[in-house]
């Protein structure tokens, strides 16, 4: 990618068609480089009124770093389960496992202009409420509550340490399903690179 605005991958997959993924764009640089690392595709699709997922993982080594181009329209009902298949599969894989090699989702750099990259290897998805724990979700319009409280972003992090009860330091990150992917990576980024006392490993999505 040449510049920020042109957030649109274009693929050019086995059968010579050009396919595009529109990409999530950021202005903070996460990862800016990976080596060794198989791409994953996860177009969005429409027929009639509904919104489709297709998943193309042709290319996939289950020794590599993985790179998730995930466009940004899909909702986190459709591409979390999908996420989840392939993060499964290479949790279980034996014979040829790397534990070096991570999962990326990837996004327009607009520092750089060019591809960036968010870690998520250790992330659990579950697509349930949480049971117990501070519960701060992000809704489909952007906006946050803490507790059914409404928090302004700005203010989060100082909000949650004036909290002091006995869930005060167990955070459960929590997102609307009919959330667009996009809004999704652009909180992801914001709680790995604000939240600084973010050590559980789960993520809800309901």
């Amino acid at each position: 990618m040449k510049y920020c605005s042109l957030i649109v991958l274009f693929i050019l997959i086995s059968c010579g068609n050009k396919e595009d993924i529109l990409l999530p764009k950021s202005n903070v640089t996460a990862v800016s480089e990976i080596v060794d690392h198989s791409p994953i595709y996860i177009f969005f699709r429409t027929k009639e009124k509904d919104t489709l997922i297709e998943v193309n993982k042709k290319n996939e080594i289950i020794t590599t770093n993985w790179i998730f181009n995930i466009d940004k329209r899909l909702p986190l009902r459709l591409v979390i389960p999908e996420v989840m298949k392939l993060q499964d599969k290479k949790r279980k894989e034996v014979a040829h496992k790397n534990e070096a090699a991570k999962n990326y989702y990837s996004y327009a750099d607009c520092i750089h202009k060019n591809l960036a990259f968010l870690p998520f290897t250790e992330v659990i998805y579950k697509m349930e409420k949480p049971k117990s724990g501070l519960v701060i979700f992000f809704d489909k319009h952007n906006e946050i509550k803490v507790n059914d409280v409404p928090v302004k972003r700005a203010d989060l992090q100082k909000y949650i340490s004036s909290i002091s009860n006995e869930n005060s330091n167990v955070l459960q990150f929590c997102f609307a399903k009919n959330m667009t992917y996009g809004s999704y990576l652009q909180n992801e980024i914001f709680i790995q690179s604000s939240i600084m006392n973010k050590d559980k490993k789960d993520e809800f999505v309901y």
